[in-house]
């Protein structure tokens, strides 16, 4: 256990546990944007809680409604946009969120609540009074998974769905680098809790509404290239949504187009953000890994995975290519410099 005077108290997944078990009410809560792994670590941990006789409630801001549909088969009954009436006496325990600026609910980020973080992401600011951070984890439902082992709780079927969920799409379907055999053992220990893979699968995958599928054709024909295909840059203005009936959570998945695509190095999407300011929000992905995104989304105010990061900004579109293409133009290396 280490500590940092402007900082909070780190600690391993012992310390975490103790510290669960001493306290009898919490809010549970994640980042803005809410993903699989924000959600699936969230819901798995208030299983957890719940099985140790914790009072825990699970709370996102209204903004997050509705939910992704990919996410809504997920037992979310007891997930609330309002803050309990006593939630100055609970302690807030933060699931995946690696900044507390990443909440938008100001009450998260104000108060004297006794606050808990973990987190996988190697740029967490250690934010909480108690923060366990587990960059070698594949995801937050893997530490979480960790967690209810050293807590002696066995899983239900609803945190097992839960865990398998941000294992599933944090390790992009176990494709990305950071899985390893310990997430297939993971994966293997909730199959047999009763995780039905072909189900979860169909409701992540296979469930797309036709105004997605709309958006998504508009995306593909709009993709541009600079850096000599090194850098894919997806623009998707209010126009563009209006025009397919699509809202902002349809355009998840996307990125993964020009990540795919042939040269490309870093893929950024870009979308209009018109509530709350600023005006454009960007997801970065590192295609090659070479180039560590979450530096360049940190130098904008936001952060991430060096593979997958994200920033809000309100530079014109123009100044902002050009920023994204200073980054790749920099990081090229003798052995990727096209001449």
């Amino acid at each position: 256990m280490a500590s940092d005077p402007e900082k909070g108290t780190t600690t391993d997944h012992a310390g975490m546990a103790a510290a669960l078990r001493e306290g009898s009410r919490y809010l549970l809560t994640t980042h803005e944007g809410v993903d699989g792994d924000a959600l699936g670590s969230m819901l798995g941990m208030h299983r957890i809680l719940t099985a140790l006789g914790k009072d825990s409630v699970m709370f996102l801001p209204e903004t997050e409604f509705p939910l992704p549909l990919e996410y809504r088969f997920l037992a979310l009954g007891e997930l609330f946009h309002e803050p309990p009436a006593d939630i100055d006496d609970r302690t807030i325990l933060f699931l995946d969120c690696g900044n507390i600026d990443r909440t938008s609910a100001p009450f998260l980020r104000e108060g004297s609540n006794r606050r808990l973080n973990v987190d996988h992401h190697h740029d967490n600011t250690l934010f909480a009074d108690l923060n366990l951070v587990d960059v070698e984890a594949s995801s937050t439902a893997e530490i979480v998974f960790d967690l209810s082992q050293e807590l002696g709780v066995d899983l239900d079927v609803e945190a097992a769905n839960a865990l398998y969920v941000g294992l599933v799409t944090d390790t992009g379907r176990f494709m990305y680098e950071n899985t390893d055999a310990k997430s297939h053992r993971m994966a293997a220990a909730l199959i047999d809790v009763g995780v039905d893979v072909g189900d979860v699968y169909r409701c992540l995958y296979e469930q797309m509404p036709p105004e997605k599928l709309a958006l998504f054709a508009r995306a593909l024909s709009a993709i541009e290239t600079y850096e000599d295909g090194e850098l894919a840059v997806l623009y998707l203005s209010d126009a563009d949504f209006a025009a397919t009936g699509a809202k902002e959570r349809h355009g998840e998945g996307v990125i993964d187009f020009l990540r795919a695509l042939q040269g490309t190095r870093v893929a950024a999407y870009i979308r209009d953000r018109n509530d709350p300011p600023p005006a454009r929000k960007v997801s970065l992905r590192s295609a090659d890994g070479l180039i560590d995104v979450s530096a360049i989304a940190r130098e904008m105010g936001g952060g991430g995975h060096k593979r997958a990061a994200g920033f809000s900004t309100d530079l014109p579109h123009d100044e902002l290519v050009a920023y994204l293409s200073g980054k790749v133009r920099a990081a090229r290396t003798p052995s990727t410099d096209r001449g």
